[in-house]
């Protein structure tokens, strides 16, 4: 059985690969919900408790895709200048 936290990453990592997308549409996750069986593998679990959670791991994963992208842009300009 996976934790909740694995169920999140899953449904984060997988959305952004099949859409680009970071803003979560509602038909994806309830359809990975019930596909996934989240509810089942942690039954105080409801539908839009787990969309709020994994909306905040899309968030978190973007803002961090950004500092990382800046970062490494700094790098280049300061090897250029």
């Amino acid at each position: 059985m996976h934790k909740l936290s694995d169920y999140i990453k899953l449904a984060a990592e997988t959305y952004f690969e099949e859409t680009g997308s970071s803003e979560l549409n509602a038909y994806w996750i309830a359809e990975f919900f019930q596909d996934y069986g989240v509810q089942d593998a942690d039954p105080p679990q409801n539908l839009i408790n787990f969309a709020n959670l994994v909306q905040k791991e899309l968030t978190r994963n973007e803002e961090q895709a950004t500092k990382k992208t800046r970062l490494y842009l700094d790098k280049i300009i300061d090897s250029i200048e």
